[in-house]
């Protein structure tokens, strides 16, 4: 019955202060944009879509109980980038037996995982 995960969306508060967070800080292209509904959509290079908007009247929340996780290249590079422009991390560097993760926080108050799958050899 079920195909796919359509998006993943998260409540924002400032739509504009959420497009520079996530468009500037973090490089996201947007993809969508429907001028009627305050709703911004990014498809991710991998597939998958990830969407911010105010429709929903939700509070954004690090302690919601759903987090976001963005699959990424060089864990390391990126922490380091976003440390630089002021980026929040709500973890030190965590690890299990399959990957490294970090969480960061939007500038809504979301929380974000930043994944990196070990290589096989690891």
């Amino acid at each position: 019955m079920f195909r796919k995960v359509a998006f993943t969306m998260y409540p924002v508060t400032d739509m504009a202060r959420a497009r520079t967070f996530y468009e500037g800080v973090l490089g996201f292209t947007q993809s969508s944009a429907p001028e009627s509904v305050p709703w911004v959509e990014y498809d991710m290079p991998g597939g998958g879509c990830f969407a911010i908007t105010t429709v929903t009247g939700d509070t954004p929340s690090a302690n919601s109980g759903g987090t976001i996780a963005f699959e990424v290249e060089d864990l390391d590079a990126l922490c380091t980038e976003l440390e630089g422009k002021g980026v929040t991390f709500h973890s030190d560097l965590i690890h299990s037996p399959v990957c490294r993760m970090r969480v960061i926080g939007d500038s809504e108050g979301n929380a974000i995982l930043l994944h990196q799958l070990k290589n096989r050899a690891d």
